[in-house]
Formats: C-alpha cells, structure tokens, sequence
C-alpha cells in the first residue's frame, strides 16, 4: 500500500515516447513542477498531452513544448503561450480545441469507465459539425481537421434538443500535483488547483502524484480527502523548496491607500 517513490526519476519510470499524458492543473496554478521537469530531462518525446492549457512561455508544459517533446494537444486554453501559437501555425503541432466543461467531462468519463457521454454543449458549431483546424501545414493550409460528430435529440426537463456524442480521453499516464498526500495515494488539493488534477489522475492508467505535504495514513480525514488512493498509483514527496516554488501568470495588486497606480 505504501505507494511512496524516492526520485522523480522512479516516479515517470515507464513514461516512453508516444504516450498519451493527462497533466493537472490550471494555468499555472497546480501545476506538476516536477514531475514536468524530470519527463523533460529524461528526453521523452512524441507526447499527445491532454490538459486544461499547455502552460506558458518558460513554464509548466511550456518547457516540454520549446524542446519540440509534444507531438499533439488536447486542451480548452492556449492564449497565454506564444511558441504553441508559433507551432501550431506552422504545422508542428497537432490541437484539438474542446470545450472546458466538455474536456472536464472526458476525463471523467474515463475514471468513471464510461467510453462516451451525450453533451448539447457545441451542437451547431465546428465542435459537432466538424471542420475544426487540427494541423496545418508550413504554407498555413489546412491538412487535418476534426471530424463531424454523432448527434441525438434527448428531452431534459420537458426540453428536447440536439446533443453531441463525446468519447472519453484514457491515457496512459497522469501527472498531478496535490498539497497533500498520504503514502496509500489519497490527495488533498488546494483551492483551484482542484479543477482538473483529480480528473487527470482518474483517467490515467498510471497516476503520479507530487505532494506539498506527505502525512501517514490515517492523518487526513476521510471526509477531506479529494481523490481517494485508488486512483493514484505513485506519490512522490517533494521537498519545502520544491512545494515552494509556483510561478503567477499574472500578477495584480491595488494601490496602496494615498498612492497612484503606475501605468
């Protein structure tokens, strides 16, 4: 039961080229640091990600994304990353834009053992209709866009509309991060950093998760646990300056009573 690694390295033993990974967080708050950086320093590479967004210029999946390592994207928001811009555009990098509600769902589905849901969420648009840019090429053509989906009418509450069939995402492994973690896998998240780091680890085949704080069983109240141990597979303790260590995207901050705010 005791589901605790020694290295980042033993962590994402096992992670090789072309696997599909399912990494938590939102922007950059939750990130797997980490867990990021040693796939990163181990070379893997040819990687289909699925992830809220992919980071930023210099951070989070951001890193894996300047060295070339992903090979495709699954995510709701990218706007923050401009190399992703820069390699989507010119045909380096595969995107599949889904709604975030939608990818929520997907990742779900899959902890769940559900393969496929029914959604009205983007009836009528390119997400049901097909003809989403998925890749281009290096002249900025068109060469693969997403397909038409299969689309029902159900009655909900005395209202019957079109609905969307979306496939749930499985992926070999996930890479989350929680603020605190038992040695049988359960996980603590911090505020929104809960978004989608239980979603991602449900999915995986394999979940990693790097801990802030690493208790003994029995520490955490059942009734605060987010994501029960079943779910994870390894947990790796990080040290106090590792779970220090967290970028802002942005940061804002009022003036002070009696001062002006700069431009």
């Amino acid at each position: 039961m005791d589901k605790v690694v020694a290295s980042a390295a033993e962590a994402v033993e096992g992670l090789t080229d072309g696997m599909t990974v399912a990494v938590g967080g939102f922007g950059l708050a939750g990130i797997p640091t980490v867990l990021i950086k040693e796939v990163l320093r181990q070379g893997v590479r040819d990687l289909e990600v699925v992830s809220n967004n992919c980071g930023v210029d210099g951070a989070g999946l951001g890193l894996l994304l300047a060295e070339g390592r992903i090979r495709r994207v699954i995510a709701s928001y990218v706007g923050e990353n401009k190399e992703f811009a820069r390699q989507y555009l010119a045909g380096e990098l595969e995107v599949e834009l889904t709604p975030q509600g939608t990818l929520a769902e997907k990742l779900r589905a899959a902890g769940a053992g559900i393969p496929a849901f029914w959604t009205p969420t983007g009836v009528g648009s390119q997400v049901s209709e097909g003809g989403m840019p998925w890749r281009y090429d290096a002249e900025g053509k068109v060469v693969k866009e997403s397909p038409a989906k299969e689309k029902r009418p159900f009655t909900v509450r005395g209202v019957t509309r079109d609905h969307v069939l979306e496939d749930a995402i499985f992926a070999d492994f996930a890479l989350v991060r929680a603020a605190k973690g038992d040695r049988h896998g359960n996980l603590v998240f911090n505020r929104s950093a809960r978004n989608f780091n239980p979603l991602c680890a449900m999915a995986a085949n394999i979940a990693i998760a790097e801990v802030e704080e690493l208790v003994e069983p029995g520490e955490i109240d059942p009734d605060e646990v987010h994501l029960p141990g079943i779910y994870v597979q390894r947990v790796l303790a990080l040290t106090p300056e590792q779970a220090a260590a967290k970028d802002i995207e942005k940061r804002t901050t009022r003036p002070r009573p009696g001062t002006t705010q700069e431009a």
